[in-house]
């Protein structure tokens, strides 16, 4: 099944048919969690992604995640949901407890990309921005554009003066996605990092999820 991104970012992804176990997620983590389903051959897990955008929103995040959970608990033996807290301040992880669905742990997916513990293991980068895979592609949708770079460039030094370097958390190892990163830090006036993530605690969350 092909994915746009463009799709992805603006309506997310329903599930395709019915299975015993759903895997609740953002619309930005669609591409890992499919990869991961197809090199385990798990046909038993559908996916249903909830669009990219509201992390531009995190408010929205908890009351979207509850309506879809309680709308589709019917349909399956277990829900999981693959979002970490993203910017809910714990409310998330509260709505999860009260339906009894499992969420991955961590603070962002960020951190659970690289492997929380790794993550927790450089208290020295606060000054460092993340992007993704997804964020590469999308780095105009979700950083260039609702930042108004694109219109007032002046802006970049006020809100990433105290930023000192771009890590590109890279899922794949992908020539031009590297190249678009590398890009990206200097449009930013970071400097660059890339680190090699793969899918990190995702895999085993999902892997855990088809048991």
């Amino acid at each position: 099944m092909a994915l746009s991104d463009a799709e992805l970012t603006e309506t997310g992804l329903d599930a395709s048919r019915k299975g015993r176990v759903l895997l609740l997620a953002c619309g930005a983590l669609a591409h890992e969690v499919l990869a991961v389903i197809r090199a385990n051959g798990w046909t038993h897990l559908d996916l249903q992604c909830l669009p990219a955008k509201l992390h531009l929103y995190p408010d929205q995040i908890t009351e979207a995640v509850k309506a879809t959970v309680t709308e589709r608990r019917g349909d399956y033996d277990a829900i999981h949901v693959l979002y970490a807290d993203c910017g809910t301040g714990g409310q998330l992880q509260a709505a999860c407890d009260q339906l009894g669905v499992e969420m991955i742990a961590g603070p962002h997916c960020y951190s659970f990309f690289e492997g929380n513990a790794a993550f927790a293991a450089h208290p020295d980068e606060f000054t460092a921005f993340y992007l993704t895979d997804f964020l590469v592609r999308q780095f105009e949708a979700f950083v260039w554009k609702p930042m108004g770079f694109d219109r007032h460039p002046e802006l970049i030094p006020m809100m990433f003066g105290n930023y000192t370097k771009l890590v590109y958390q890279a899922q794949t190892d992908d020539p031009a996605l590297e190249a678009k990163a590398q890009d990206c830090a200097a449009r930013l006036g970071l400097a660059y990092e890339r680190r090699f993530t793969g899918y990190g605690d995702l895999a085993p969350f999902i892997a855990k999820a088809a048991r």
